[in-house]
């Protein structure tokens, strides 16, 4: 049998770690804990150790942080997200900026000017545009329901995944990151299915009626629902979505999908509309742009835009340069500094969104946007700049994973004079940033603020082409 790992007793957290945790020293070993804050003084159980470091959870709290909030969301502690909902948003803001100095001077080994002050994001609750959940039949018990001595016949669950247990869901009454009535539409789906004995799906044995939720909405106050079904059965499906169309008509977009697949993705689904349009409508700037159930747009509206006038003042356009914009998803950056420019050309992986970003340029009357959907590293080659033309400045917004090496030496090899790096992970923009190093000088670094109660921080850097590489 396993030997149990120790409680270790009266230890003091000291700091802010990665995905959220904070970081507690005992003798010389590093322990990393969720749901603490620096200053807390608590009891750890260890629950994972390796030779440099451990992980463990509080079990007793000796002295509160004076840094500590009160969590706002009854499912703090349970749902895994809104983890820094006990940090007082201007310490949140603090270790965010400090999470971007770390990276950039630890990874990058870069010179670098001083880092601007974090912009923080306006809205800290219901700021998120889009939300997914989850049924299932077996939901999450929380500890202390398991200890009540209660019996719970009625397991079923619309929530989200716990973290790290892809077949566990907890069951979600209220959560603050979407508008109140993404709620209620929720709460009222769950209370019809309940009536109406509809199966909430298993997700161990893949079967059931009722698979996943998503709601989008937009700061023009339209709603998108789609309602995925793993089993095609119209009457209750109609039954459902009559419902919901009568009881919510501020339902711009009401859609649905039957996914009979393993995994719950929907980019290969065919998805369905039972009422109202097939698209809803956000708006930034005049600028008007389609979101379907597929499209990507950044999930805080107001932020968004914030975020995209930095990279448009970041660039400091004349009005004549060819921008290559990388990584474009459905083209919001590039439709918005169209008209600050000569041309803009997109390069992104996923073919619906190049669809999208061509529509948005169409929609919007914009005549100087082209479109191209490939692998990056494939697409973005010596050859593609000859016909295309050498980029004055290239706009790059990669996924986590940062930029590919051979993307590196291509922008190395096209020799813009600026490049502005728009960064959802500063640890792998570091990285990149190192790579970039021997042609362009980090000149501007600006954090922001994209989400509220999380660790999650996005940062734009401005390069500009070293005077000896002219």
């Amino acid at each position: 049998m396993k030997k149990p790992l120790p409680i270790l007793e009266k230890v003091s957290v000291t700091g802010v770690a990665a995905e959220g945790k904070a970081i507690a020293k005992y003798n010389d070993l590093v322990i990393f804990i969720p749901y603490v804050v620096p200053g807390d003084v608590i009891d750890i159980q260890l629950t994972r150790k390796k030779n440099s470091y451990a992980e463990g959870k509080a079990v007793h709290f000796h002295t509160y942080s004076p840094q500590r909030a009160e969590a706002f969301c009854e499912h703090y502690g349970v749902c895994g997200g809104c983890q820094w909902q006990i940090l007082p948003y201007t310490e949140q803001l603090r270790y965010k900026q400090q999470q971007v100095v770390d990276h950039l001077t630890r990874i990058g080994k870069v010179e670098l000017p001083a880092i601007s002050p974090i912009v923080g994001s306006a809205k800290t609750q219901f700021y998120r545009n889009k939300l997914e959940f989850t049924f299932s039949n077996k939901r999450w018990m929380t500890e202390a329901e398991i200890h009540s001595g209660q019996s719970f016949v009625q397991r079923n669950a619309l929530g989200f995944h716990i973290p790290g247990l892809f077949d566990k869901v907890l069951d979600i009454r209220q959560c603050w990151l979407q508008t109140p009535l993404s709620n209620e539409i929720r709460n009222e789906i769950r209370a019809f299915a309940l009536e109406h004995d509809y199966a909430f799906f298993d997700l161990r044995n893949q079967e059931g009626f009722l698979r996943n939720i998503i709601i989008r909405t937009t700061s023009r106050g339209e709603i998108m629902l789609i309602v995925v079904f793993y089993e095609d059965d119209k009457e209750k499906r109609e039954a459902l979505l009559q419902h919901l169309a009568g009881r919510f008509p501020e339902i711009t977009s009401l859609l649905y999908i039957i996914n009979h697949k393993a995994n719950d993705t929907i980019t290969d689904q065919e998805v369905h509309c039972f009422h109202g349009k097939d698209f809803i409508t956000e708006e930034m700037e005049g600028l008007q742009f389609k979101i379907g159930p597929k499209s990507f747009y950044q999930t805080n509206s107001e932020q968004a835009y914030v975020l995209y006038k930095i990279v448009r003042e970041f660039a400091g356009f004349s009005g004549n340069e060819l921008v290559y914009d990388l990584y474009t998803g459905t083209g919001t950056i590039a439709n918005f500094i169209a008209k600050s420019v000569r041309q803009v050309i997109g390069i992104e992986y996923v073919p619906e969104a190049i669809e999208d970003a061509c529509i948005n340029s169409k929609i919007n009357g914009i005549a100087n946007t082209q479109f191209f959907a490939g692998d990056m590293k494939d697409l973005l080659t010596p050859n593609f700049i000859a016909d295309y033309g050498r980029p004055d400045v290239i706009i790059t917004d990669p996924p986590r994973a940062g930029m590919h090496e051979d993307v590196i030496r291509t922008i190395l090899l096209a020799k813009p004079e600026k490049v502005v790096y728009v960064s959802c992970n500063p640890a792998t923009q570091a990285r990149d940033l190192n790579l970039l190093d021997e042609r362009y000088k980090v000149v501007r670094v600006q954090p922001v603020d994209m989400f509220p109660q999380t660790h999650h921080v996005e940062n734009v850097v401005l390069l500009e082409k070293r005077k000896e590489q002219a």
